[in-house]
C-alpha cells in the first residue's frame, strides 16, 4: 500500500487548476497496487489531489483540522466539491480542535506528514509566509526524510 499526502496552494487560477489536475492524474497513474490519498480537502490543491486519487481508483482519507472547519472555512463555491469528497472518503480523521485556526492547521499537517510515504506539493516554489503554509510543510517533510514530489506545471499561476 502506498500512502500519499498533499499540501498546496488554495488560490490557483482556473487555468492552473486544469494544468494541476492533469499533472496530479499523471503522477498518480505511475503507482501500482493499493493507493491511499491523505488530504484536508481544502479548496485548490487539496481537493484536486483528492479527486485525482479517486479517479486513479485509490481510497481517500480526509483529515479535518477542526470541528468547525466545514462551517468556518468552506465557502459556498467550494461546498459541493467538499461535501462530495467527504461522502467519498473511506476514512475521516478529525483533529481535536474546536476552531479552524493556526493550531488546527498545524495539527492537520502533522497528521498528514506522520501517516504518509510521500508528500505531493502543488507549490510554486516561493518561500512561505509563516508556519502551516505549503513551503513550511514541504520543508518539514524533507527534514523528516519523506519523499516530496513538487507539482507546478508550466503555465500554472496563483490567483
Amino acid at each position: 500500500m502506498m500512502r500519499i499526502g498533499v499540501t498546496g496552494h488554495m488560490n490557483l487560477t482556473p487555468a492552473a487548476e486544469l494544468l494541476v489536475a492533469d499533472a496530479l492524474r499523471a503522477h498518480l497513474a505511475s503507482f501500482t497496487g493499493e493507493l491511499v490519498g491523505v488530504s484536508c480537502i481544502a479548496r485548490g490543491a487539496d481537493s484536486l489531489f483528492a479527486d485525482a486519487v479517486l479517479a486513479a481508483g485509490g481510497s481517500l482519507e480526509v483529515v479535518l483540522p477542526s470541528r468547525d472547519y466545514r462551517q468556518a472555512k468552506v465557502k459556498p463555491d467550494h461546498a459541493e466539491q467538499f461535501d462530495r469528497l467527504m461522502a467519498a472518503a473511506k476514512t475521516v480523521r478529525l483533529m481535536d480542535c474546536d476552531h479552524a485556526d493556526r493550531q488546527a492547521y498545524e495539527a492537520a499537517n502533522e497528521a498528514v506528514l506522520s501517516s504518509v510515504d510521500e508528500l505531493v506539493a502543488v507549490w510554486d516554489g516561493q518561500p512561505g509566509t509563516g508556519s502551516g503554509g505549503t513551503a513550511e510543510v514541504v520543508a518539514e517533510a524533507r527534514e523528516r526524510g519523506l519523499s516530496v514530489t513538487v507539482i507546478w506545471p508550466e503555465g500554472a499561476a496563483r490567483g
